[in-house]
């Protein structure tokens, strides 16, 4: 994986031993070439320096101080920081919803003084300003983690930053179709709790929204402009953010520094095992386009990764681990992260509530003990859910269904005898698990181990492991979304599989020049296998069912073949090299977990053939029409209702897909009618996005406005339904002449017109 020593740091390393210019090199290292990354993409530089302004004032200051109020002893700074950037984003979510309840969301960024003042006047709060630590983090565990975050930053460029402009420059830009959906989302939050469907004008949206309203909540207090936040700055941020706090969390759960860092590279440097051959979304999606593609996946894992700490601390800490406890914080911290998590992603809680409930059963079965920290905790969680499935989500279901193993269904073939057929279905099911979970190898090291006697934090972990696979199993969804179950188990995977590898590392015992070969050793395996998936990346028309899957499989068998070839002449490579004997299981392990490392590169490849950072479908985005919106958002009031002529991103055989949100996303304005295909009592129907909108006649009161205008039809419009601007796409059809004797036309391009109603 790295450089890496096997075991666990010093439990206490003296500050003074290094000078502080050397401590800080790392993260002004890593800061640095983050913000080079976002310069190369255009970002201006006036508006990283706004956004780091917020994010240091905003967020890690008054999250920092919190945190530091509640966990019982001081531990490293790293994590102090990392925890408490966590916690300023719920406190910053709390600050959020009050502002823009009372329509004062301008006044926001005042905000953090609730925290900073009492602090500053109580003298019992003043002591936490200055903390002296009593561990530093390893100059390697330190670096290591820096060449994460800057690797997983210069990926997000080559597949996301470089493609995605700001603002589309021509007619031609392509976009990835949940992009603008997401950004009139986080538009709606500006000024709306909770926010509504943007698309369709008063219709409540039971979803996960809480990411958007952080989104929001950036722009408001940093003053930066919302598709800067959200194609140049949130992105990144919270990436980095998770990347550290896989860290921090991995070296508290485990004890072991290199675990946790272990467990970032997981996470953010190996991708998906498999054999780069055009079928680029094997069950679901890669969870390296999940990070911008889905801003509130990771946005989730910032909430999560936490909890998992905290919730780790409840349930039973593991012995010997020399981290200091967090004491009687940890249940206002869980408190805290699970209210945040009922709205950051639907499949989190579901996968803790699993891990708790696994971990009180283990204990009470196993142990013969009641559990009370599991239960209490298990209690809370169920809170948490009842609250997000009955307040946020309504009991809207957005299509998700229990189908067992729907994911895996359209690689075995239904028309081959039954014989073939469960052949067919046990190798998609190995394929399945070579693709998603060969990074959490290290858990059957660590359960060999400990030959199968976990303790509860590793049950816990192990849980949560399993139980997002065993959720993306049981359901189905149209849109392949149940794949996020499979994503919040990584964050538990991920953490137990690092704790493996530390552990075999640590039985291994190697010599510093031992941790630098096997370091070398990962490397060249990646460099290898990257330059042999780019080289053999070809794109094969997937016929039959199973035909995706056979080149994975197929390369899991040759990469098998010197493995084995190994293993039966151990005998002689350890009487020609006496250093190797007890070293192959963590060579072989190490070896297994970096089989994924090209992930990312054939990911940030792909936009040498596919738009906008993959296969994904995409939309047009033409510049004509997003000036016409961003002229309206600058001239209209938040409040403001807009009508439009465009709803379709295409029409087929006459049906309208309705994913559009161009006008809602860069307007950042709420719509009559615009695409309805992801509103929520939409989400799933058979139709999919071709579903006929819900109500006939507010379509036709909207469409009528530009086809067929009248002074009362236009009346109507305005009262009844608080529309203030008319935005007409002249490709999808002009209108009527009338409609410039009855509003006033206010801006027009070669595509595009605005008129407001009178």
């Amino acid at each position: 994986m790295t450089a890496l020593a096997a075991g666990a740091a010093p439990a206490a390393v003296d500050p003074r031993r290094r000078p502080a210019a050397l401590r800080w090199a790392p993260a002004v290292a890593a800061s640095a070439a983050v913000v080079a990354v976002l310069l190369a993409a255009d970002t201006p530089a006036a508006a990283v320096a706004r956004w780091t302004a917020y994010a240091a004032l905003a967020v890690l200051l008054p999250g920092t101080l919190v945190f530091r109020a509640l966990r019982r002893r001081p531990h490293t700074l790293v994590e102090d920081l990392a925890m408490g950037a966590a916690v300023g984003l719920v406190l910053e979510l709390v600050a959020w919803a009050g502002f823009t309840a009372l329509g004062l969301p301008g006044w926001l960024r005042l905000w953090p003084l609730a925290v900073v003042a009492p602090f500053a006047a109580a003298p019992r709060l003043r002591r936490h300003w200055r903390v002296r630590y009593p561990t530093v983090a390893p100059a390697g565990w330190a670096w290591s983690l820096a060449g994460v975050v800057v690797g997983f930053t210069l990926y997000l460029y080559g597949s996301f930053l470089a493609v995605n402009p700001v603002l589309p420059t021509d007619e031609g830009q392509a976009q990835y179709i949940d992009l603008a959906f997401q950004l009139s989302i986080a538009g709606a939050a500006t000024h709306q709790v909770p926010p509504e469907v943007p698309q369709v004008a008063g219709e409540p949206l039971h979803y996960h929204w809480f990411g958007f309203a952080h989104l929001a909540a950036t722009s408001l207090v940093s003053g930066v402009d919302l598709p800067t936040v959200l194609f140049r700055l949130a992105v990144p941020a919270l990436c980095a953010l998770a990347a550290v706090l896989v860290a921090v969390v991995g070296w508290r759960i485990t004890g072991r520094p290199y675990a946790g860092v272990v467990a970032a590279a997981l996470l953010f440097t190996v991708g998906e095992f498999g054999f780069e051959n055009g079928w680029r979304q094997l069950f679901g999606s890669q969870a390296t386009f999940i990070v911008w593609g889905s801003p509130s996946m990771t946005y989730s894992w910032v909430l999560l990764l936490p909890l998992v700490a905290v919730l780790g601390e409840i349930v039973g800490r593991a012995r010997g681990v020399t981290v200091p406890p967090l004491g009687r914080g940890a249940w206002p911290l869980a408190v805290l992260f699970l209210a945040a998590s009922t709205g950051a992603k639907a499949s989190t809680l579901p996968v803790v509530l699993a891990a708790l409930g696994l971990t009180a059963a283990t204990t009470l079965l196993v142990r013969r003990r009641l559990p009370r920290g599991a239960l209490v905790a298990t209690g809370l969680a169920l809170a948490a859910q009842f609250f997000a499935t009955g307040v946020l989500f309504a009991f809207e279901s957005h299509g998700v269904v229990l189908d067992p193993f729907s994911g895996l269904r359209p690689y075995v073939p239904t028309d081959r005898t039954a014989g073939f057929t469960a052949l067919c279905w046990a190798l998609v099911a190995v394929a399945f698990l070579l693709n998603l979970q060969l990074r959490v190898a290290g858990a059957l090291a660590l359960l060999r181990l400990r030959r199968w006697r976990l303790e509860p934090v590793q049950v816990f972990l192990l849980g949560g492991a399993l139980a997002g696979p065993a959720i993306y199993l049981l359901v189905g969804h149209p849109g392949s979304s149940n794949q996020y179950f499979t994503r919040t188990g990584f964050a538990f995977g991920v953490l137990l599989s690092a704790w493996g590898w530390a552990e075999v590392a640590a039985r291994a015992a190697l010599s510093v020049r031992g941790r630098w070969l096997l370091g070398a050793g990962a490397a060249g395996l990646a460099v290898l296998l990257t330059a042999v998936q780019l080289d053999s990346a070809v794109s094969t028309p997937a016929v039959p069912a199973y035909a995706p899957v056979l080149p994975l499989l197929v390369w899991a068998a040759v990469l098998a073949v010197p493995v084995v070839l190994a293993a039966l002449c151990r005998p002689a490579l350890v009487g020609r090299w006496p250093g190797l004997a007890g070293r192959g299981g963590l060579a072989l392990l190490t070896a297994v977990l970096a089989a994924g490392a090209p992930g990312l590169v054939m990911d940030a490849a792909a936009t040498r053939v596919y738009p906008n950072g993959g296969a994904y479908p995409v939309v047009a985005m033409p510049a004509s029409r997003v000036e016409a919106a961003r002229w309206v958002r600058a001239h209209s009031a938040p409040d403001d209702v807009l009508a439009t002529n465009a709803h379709c991103r295409e029409v087929v055989d006459g049906w309208c897909d309705a994913r559009s949100f161009w006008l809602s996303g860069y307007a950042e304005r709420s719509v009559l009618v615009e695409g309805w295909a992801f509103a929520p009592r939409m989400v799933g129907r058979p139709e999919g996005p071709y579903a006929p909108f819900w109500d006939a006649d507010r379509q036709r009161a909207n469409d009528t406005a530009f086809t067929a205008p009248t002074a009362a039809g236009l009346a109507a419009l305005r009262d009844r339904y608080g529309v203030r601007w008319l935005v007409v796409d002249r490709q999808v059809g002009a209108e009527a002449p009338a409609l410039r004797t009855l509003a006033d036309r206010r801006f027009e391009n070669s595509r595009t017109a605005v008129y407001r109603l009178r």
